[in-house]
């Protein structure tokens, strides 16, 4: 396992600070179709030392999930971004196919341990769908978009040496203001398998929310096992309906079982932690994305990673 971490910004004081805590790979968010914007930020980042491994959101696909009119132009936008990640030497892809948007909260400034602001979502919050969504995709129609989508993709992605793996629905609801939601459980990723036996078809496996689903993250993490192919380590409370983001020590998973499981699957790729609070002293940043609180989750899995590795 290697850690990974999104820099917001990549700044060089970032970029130095996830050096010293222990960091090896960077996350890297859309770069654009052109190879020379791909190639120097990479260089960049490996100037201090660290690798890219993963290209992960902001991916120009809302056409290719809803079957909208720019569907077949983002497919081949898609190929040409493979195409330069295989180029570059960056093997994993992470994508997701939540219709109308992305990852969802009703609130950015929940309390939580020492009076860190935290996310959260409450569905009962949540308007109800406009009358402008009558005419969105079942969810059948979101599979057999999904299916098209892989099936031009997933040769292209073998050929360069990149994998694919599919982020769940955050929140994994079923329905989200009108638009159907297909990746929000644990057979949900098992009919992801069975649409192609690729190995570039893989899983992001992000741990806050195979927790909203209310699962068991240790024996998932085994039930899915080598298809796990990226992990994003966070934690909440609560279910899909309503939960809070919390402090990775804090939550309701048992870290150290999952850390256990992904030494015993022989999981080997990067794994980052996401949606953390923001401490004290950060008043401006995306929420979820601040400095302080992913050092503190580094070092936090570092200490798990040596705990479960020692007990072998």
């Amino acid at each position: 396992m290697r850690i990974g971490i999104v820099l917001t910004p990549i700044s060089d004081h970032h970029l130095r600070l996830a050096c010293q805590v222990g960091v090896s790979d960077v996350v890297i968010r859309y770069p654009g179709l052109e190879y020379s914007d791909l190639a120097d930020q990479k260089a960049r980042i490996e100037s201090f030392g660290l690798r890219v491994s993963v290209v992960e959101g902001y991916l120009p696909i809302e056409d290719i999930k809803l079957g909208g009119p720019r569907r077949d132009a983002e497919i081949e936008q898609m190929k040409t971004l493979v195409r330069n990640m295989g180029r570059a030497g960056i093997g994993l892809l992470c994508y997701n196919f939540i219709a109308g948007g992305d990852w969802a909260r009703t609130s950015v400034d929940e309390k939580g341990r020492g009076g860190a602001l935290v996310t959260g979502f409450d569905l009962s919050a949540l308007p109800g769908a406009s009358s402008s969504t009558a005419d969105l995709p079942s969810a059948d129609r979101l599979w057999e978009n999904l299916a098209f989508f892989l099936e031009r993709i997933l040769p292209v992605a073998e050929e360069c040496g990149v994998t694919l793996a599919m982020h769940p629905d955050d929140p994994p609801i079923s329905n989200f203001q009108g638009y159907p939601r297909i990746m929000n459980s644990v057979e949900g990723f098992e009919r992801l398998l069975g649409l192609s036996s690729s190995p570039a078809n893989g899983i992001c496996f992000c741990q806050g929310t195979f927790a909203e689903m209310g699962v068991d993250i240790a024996s998932n993490i085994r039930r899915l096992g080598s298809h796990i192919r990226y992990v994003h380590f966070r934690d909440i409370r609560g279910t899909s309906s309503r939960f809070v983001e919390t402090f990775h020590d804090e939550g309701q998973t048992d870290m150290v079982a999952a850390m256990r499981a992904y030494r015993d699957i022989g999981f080997e790729g990067a794994i980052r932690p996401d949606h953390v609070p923001q401490l004290s002293g950060e008043e401006e940043g995306e929420a979820g994305y601040t400095t302080l609180g992913r050092l503190f989750a580094v070092g936090y899995m570092r200490g798990l990673m040596q705990a479960v590795g020692a007990a072998e």
